[in-house]
């Protein structure tokens, strides 16, 4: 993301949250790219909007909204970016990503799985109804998705 923006050395530390696949690419050929494909850097660009208006979302979400509407918002956000029903994540992850206690992420899951809509297993969440996760998550998940593919339209088929 600090590429985009031309900065020459990262100043955070990312964490991958579900398995999937990526690509990687040198500081150089990046930067190369940016300079010369216009296509290349109106992608990367829109992505920059996309992601800072995530962050401003979830930021007032946090603050605004309660953990089980937050925790819907968050499962359905890792869904749409692993296309799988199953997601591979712990309830300490869950957790750290939230900003609470582990016991409180099992109550809030608990009762999400007592009406239906997931399935608790060792290291993953299986989402059983989306549409019932959706209507428990604020409007915060809608509207990030919308300005998502608002930025991005190629990308959220």
């Amino acid at each position: 993301m600090q590429a985009i923006l031309g900065a020459k050395r990262s100043s955070v530390q990312l964490l991958v949250q579900i398995p999937g696949s990526a690509a990687k690419v040198s500081r150089a050929a990046f930067t190369l790219a940016m300079q010369s494909m216009p296509a290349f850097r109106s992608v990367m660009d829109a992505y920059v909007q996309a992601f800072l208006e995530q962050v401003m979302v979830s930021v007032a979400c946090n603050g605004a909204h309660s953990l089980k509407q937050r925790l819907a918002r968050w499962l359905l956000m890792m869904r749409d970016r692993s296309d799988d029903d199953v997601l591979p994540i712990t309830q300490d992850l869950l957790a750290d990503m939230l900003g609470v206690q582990r016991p409180t992420i099992t109550n809030a899951a608990r009762e999400f799985e007592h009406a239906g809509l997931i399935e608790r297993g060792r290291r993953q969440v299986t989402i059983l109804d989306r549409k019932g996760l959706t209507e428990a998550s604020c409007e915060c998940y809608q509207l990030v998705r919308a300005r998502l593919a608002f930025h991005l339209p190629k990308t959220c088929g």
